[in-house]
């Protein structure tokens, strides 16, 4: 069991492996233990850290309210606490919002963000304007149909109902994360920080369509497009083995140490 110290804040986090560093953030339903299939397959080839954003799984859940500003500081706390440098921070969903905030916060400890299935906050109006749309199509689903897909639901009785047990370890929601957006980084923001960032897309995404992330890649000049055939909002969950090979190709060739730049 290992803590780092946010603000006065305990972050629970996890260390497993070495090699170059991955460290994963969570989504709002999740916490370091949705990582199961990725920490036993990565851990081989790459040191492989799983953090607890304040309120999720094991860190500190004891503050009358959750403000999403808050999150970054508890990666760069661990970032800080492992003294880990050229990271890849690879987020899902709202987690990598997070993720990005934290690679502009500490541009000498992170090489390269994953933003999986998410814009990453980026202030943008031409993508805000598209991920309304987005996201007023998935609200039109049940919460389960936006991450995960009916056939997997239906053939995965098991793994679904373990996905929505996950949850169940949190005491903050969704509600709490959603003033991360507030505020975020300009796309000239990201370039001047010199973090490579690489969009992480699903076909079968329910939540953000290909076709929004597709833009976002367009519009931030050297960025990074990976899109997967026949994946869901939940990618990690659903088709590990599709995912695990996209983060450890991402992992291998996207970050090169800022020195040997």
């Amino acid at each position: 069991m290992s803590l780092a110290c946010s603000d006065g804040t305990s972050i629970y986090y996890e260390r497993h492996g070495s090699g170059p560093a991955i460290l994963f953030v969570h989504g709002s339903g999740g916490h370091h233990a949705a990582w199961w299939q990725q920490v036993a397959a990565l851990r081989d080839e790459f040191t492989v850290v799983t953090v607890d954003l304040r309120g999720f799984g094991n860190s500190d859940s004891s503050m009358p309210e959750f403000d999403g500003q808050d999150f970054p500081g508890d990666i760069v706390a661990v970032l800080d606490r492992e003294d880990l440098t050229d990271v890849m921070l690879v987020g899902q969903s709202i987690g990598s919002v997070a993720a990005l905030r934290a690679g502009l916060l500490r541009p000498e400890r992170v090489g390269s963000v994953v933003l999986g299935h998410s814009l990453g906050g980026i202030s943008h109006p031409e993508l805000k304007e598209l991920a309304a749309a987005d996201r007023a199509e998935a609200v039109k689903l049940p919460v389960i149909d936006r991450l995960l897909t009916k056939e997997f639901q239906r053939e995965r009785a098991d793994l679904t109902f373990l996905f929505q047990q996950m949850g169940t370890f949190n005491v903050a929601k969704m509600a709490d994360l959603r003033n991360l957006d507030a505020g975020g980084p300009s796309l000239e923001d990201i370039r001047e920080a010199g973090v490579t960032v690489a969009f992480l897309a699903g076909e079968k995404d329910a939540v953000l369509s290909v076709k929004t992330v597709t833009r976002a890649h367009e519009l931030l000049s050297g960025s990074h497009l990976e899109l997967v055939t026949g994946a869901p909002h939940s990618m990690y969950w659903e088709v590990p083995d599709q995912y695990n090979a996209v983060i450890a190709h991402l992992r291998r060739n996207l970050t090169a140490p800022k020195e040997a730049a």
